[in-house]
C-alpha cells in the first residue's frame, strides 16, 4: 500500500482556488489574445497544482507508483479573451469520483476583474504506466477524491457542466 507524498486529507475549500498564473507573451496569437491551444496548457498547469497540493496525485506520486491521472475527455467554453500579461487564477470543483476516475469542473478567472474567461469540464482516469490500462487508485487517494466530491457537493451548479456541443437553431 502506498503512502501520499503530498496533498492533504481535507477538508477541501469549495471551490479550491489555484493562483499564480499569467498570460505569457508566447501564448499570444495573431488576433492579439491568448491562443486557443494555450487555454488547455494553462488549465493543465493549474490541474497539476490541484493534484499535488491537495490530492497528492501529481508528478512525485506518479514517479513513486508508476501510475497517474490521464485526462480522457475535456470540454472547454471560451467566454472572454485572455489578454497579454493578464493574471489568471482557477476555481476547481470535483463533481464525481470512483476508485479509478475523477470528473471535475474548472473556471479560468481574470485576476484583473474576477471575470470568468473560460471553463473546462474533464474526466480523468488513473492509468498504469507499465500496462497502459486503468488501475484503481490507492485507498488514500480514492478517499481524498471522495472527500473532495463531498466537500464540493453544495456548490451551485455551473451552467457549462454537461453542455452538448452543436449549432443552436431557433
Amino acid at each position: 500500500m502506498s503512502e501520499p507524498l503530498s496533498g492533504h486529507d481535507g477538508p477541501y475549500d469549495a471551490p479550491i482556488v489555484v493562483r499564480g498564473f499569467s498570460v505569457l507573451p508566447e501564448w499570444i496569437d495573431y488576433n492579439g489574445h491568448m491562443n486557443v491551444g494555450f487555454y488547455s496548457v494553462v488549465f493543465d498547469m493549474a490541474l497539476e497544482r490541484l493534484m499535488v497540493d491537495h490530492l497528492g496525485l501529481g508528478e512525485g506520486q506518479v514517479a513513486a507508483l508508476g501510475q497517474g491521472p490521464y485526462v480522457l475527455q475535456s470540454s472547454m467554453n471560451f467566454l472572454r479573451e485572455a489578454q497579454p500579461d493578464e493574471p489568471l487564477y482557477f476555481r476547481f470543483r470535483m463533481l464525481d469520483a470512483d476508485q479509478k476516475r475523477g470528473h471535475y469542473f474548472a473556471q479560468m478567472v481574470s485576476g484583473v476583474d474576477d471575470v470568468v474567461c473560460a471553463t473546462q469540464e474533464a474526466l480523468f482516469m488513473n492509468v498504469s504506466h507499465a500496462t497502459g490500462r486503468s488501475e484503481p487508485y490507492s485507498d488514500w487517494a480514492a478517499a481524498r477524491l471522495a472527500r473532495m466530491v463531498a466537500d464540493h457537493a453544495d456548490l451551485e451548479p455551473a451552467s457549462q457542466v454537461g453542455q452538448q456541443i452543436g449549432i443552436r437553431r431557433k
